[in-house]
């Protein structure tokens, strides 16, 4: 097992290889994760602001962009 200081070692790429080979891994098992209630619940509520017209709708790569903008 691979743990935290062994982590920050590792260069961006790395760290990117191995959330990639994770993720791959979880995917595989989609089946047996349940998403937590309060998933459904947040969807829900967003799916009721859309039908309202309260909520927009861009294009993904317009919203990693300004997540990313957000988040520096």
């Amino acid at each position: 097992m691979i743990n935290t200081e062994a982590i920050k070692k590792l260069s961006k790429e790395e760290k990117l290889k191995m959330m990639e080979a994770i993720w791959f891994e979880l995917l595989n098992e989609e089946e047996s994760i349940k998403s937590p209630d309060w998933h459904n619940d947040e969807l829900k509520k967003t799916e009721k602001r859309l039908l309202d017209g309260q909520e927009e709708v861009i294009e993904w790569a317009e919203a990693k962009k300004e997540l990313r903008k957000r988040f520096e």
